[in-house]
């Protein structure tokens, strides 16, 4: 019995990431504007899906089927695209994020030790166990709300935090979310951090004392379950009800689904895209939820961060057509702010952020985001982080989990500089 439980084991673990076999990576550097569109229309071409979305002063990371490489290597070929490979064996690079993060577990089992979810990248139960805990161990301050249940019928959890039961209107009401994009586990991390912080930790008094928290850790609960369990690289939710080819092609990119200017640019309206929006805005309840939370608070909300990854970027509005904001030059100060935070926690192997406006500094338009909606309707400073992956070498969405400690706790500096800045700019005003 040992014995075949030990085979099926390692043949699941074999078969997990089959269905990134023969697919490869490539670095993509554009010279002009029309490279640029070029790469671009690759995406609904060839199925291409950009990591790290390239510019003319920056490189891209392109991930490409075994079906499509010959031709993408022609396009870029003919059109002189400068490229190089970045990976030539996505699965193998899966199986060994799997290694590490099991090589991870085992060292906190080793030390008798428990693993908390800002230790390694754990699954949801574990985040939802967490967050349980605290909230049974903090009562006077913790208070943990089940918004609603996601489309396969799981429950999506937050966290609010207060020393006066969301009571004291003169204080200032913070709202961090993270992993709308299933794929990017370190965001989850970064947000179960500011949760010790702020509970557990409580270093710093000013952050109850001026302050009401929502923390949000996984907005997207299928995406993110079936990401560790089917496909590593799955963005979106899991939605089967949004066109006739959404049984085939599940799911929503979430931070298409908000309502400003929705499915304008950046976006899908093929169902088996990753930037799909979705049949209309707030098709989805996982953004639903997130659109209550911001507008349940919206008369004392003076910031809200989703979390994303990867990049090394803190991005404000306008993300659909890279005009500035009214409040842009507040949005600027908190946003270097947080960065200079981040820098002076940062390890060597990432790279400073860069701060400003989503378009951009990205480089294209995304309309229907999150960030965007939440300034629309009247957030004073919104920001979607994109947090690092190595400056040097193959890591991204698959960061090494020894990794996530100090990449949450740098983020963390972000958020509670954030805080304090966006209550002096708010205040000022």
């Amino acid at each position: 019995m040992k014995v075949w439980i030990l085979v099926s084991l390692c043949a699941v673990a074999f078969a997990k990431h089959e269905i990134y076999s023969g697919w490869k990576s490539y670095y993509v550097a554009p010279a002009s504007q029309e490279q640029l569109s070029i790469l671009g229309s690759l995406e609904s071409k060839l199925d291409v899906d950009y990591f790290v979305q390239p510019r003319v002063d920056r490189e891209g990371v392109a991930l490409v089927k075994p079906r499509y490489q010959e031709e993408f290597l022609n396009v870029l070929a003919n059109k002189n695209i400068s490229h190089r490979v970045h990976s030539e064996d996505i699965k193998s690079q899966l199986d060994i994020e799997d290694e590490l993060i099991e090589a991870r577990h085992a060292e906190f089992r080793a030390r008798s030790t428990q693993e908390k979810p800002y230790d390694n990248y754990l699954r949801l139960d574990a985040i939802y166990n967490y967050m349980d805990e605290v909230a049974a161990y903090y009562p006077n301050i913790v208070k943990q709300v089940t918004a609603g249940r996601s489309f396969e019928g799981r429950p999506i959890k937050y966290l609010k935090i207060s020393s006066t039961n969301f009571e004291d209107r003169s204080k200032s009401v913070i709202f961090v979310d993270a992993t709308l994009h299933a794929r990017e586990w370190i965001t989850t991390p970064a947000a179960v951090y500011a949760i010790h912080k702020l509970v557990e930790d409580r270093t710093d008094p000013e952050l109850l004392e001026n302050f009401d928290w929502i923390i949000m850790p996984v907005a997207n609960p299928d995406g993110y379950e079936y990401s560790h369990t089917n496909e590593r690289f799955w963005r979106k939710t899991r939605s089967t009800d949004q066109s006739p080819l959404s049984i085939m092609c599940p799911g929503v990119d979430g931070n298409r689904n908000f309502d400003i200017h929705w499915a304008t640019v950046g976006t899908s309206n093929n169902a088996c895209s990753d930037t799909y929006g979705g049949s209309k805005p707030f098709s989805e309840i996982e953004t639903r939820l997130v659109r209550d939370v911001l507008e349940e608070n919206l008369s004392r909300m003076i910031l809200y961060i989703t979390i994303h990854s990867y990049g090394s970027m803190i991005l404000y509005p306008w993300g659909h057509d890279g005009s500035l904001s009214n409040n842009a030059l507040g949005l600027h100060t908190v946003g270097v702010a947080m960065a200079d935070a981040i820098y002076g926690k940062t390890l060597p192997v990432f790279s400073r952020y860069r701060v400003g406006n989503s378009l951009l500094v990205i480089g294209y338009g995304a309309s229907g985001a999150a960030e965007d909606y939440a300034h629309s309707i009247g957030v004073p400073l919104t920001y979607t982080y994109e947090l690092p992956g190595l400056r040097r070498g193959l890591q991204g969405f698959h960061l090494d989990p020894k990794y996530v400690r100090p990449v949450a706790e740098e983020t963390w500096e972000g958020i509670s500089v954030g805080a304090k800045r966006a209550r002096e700019i708010v205040r000022s005003k």
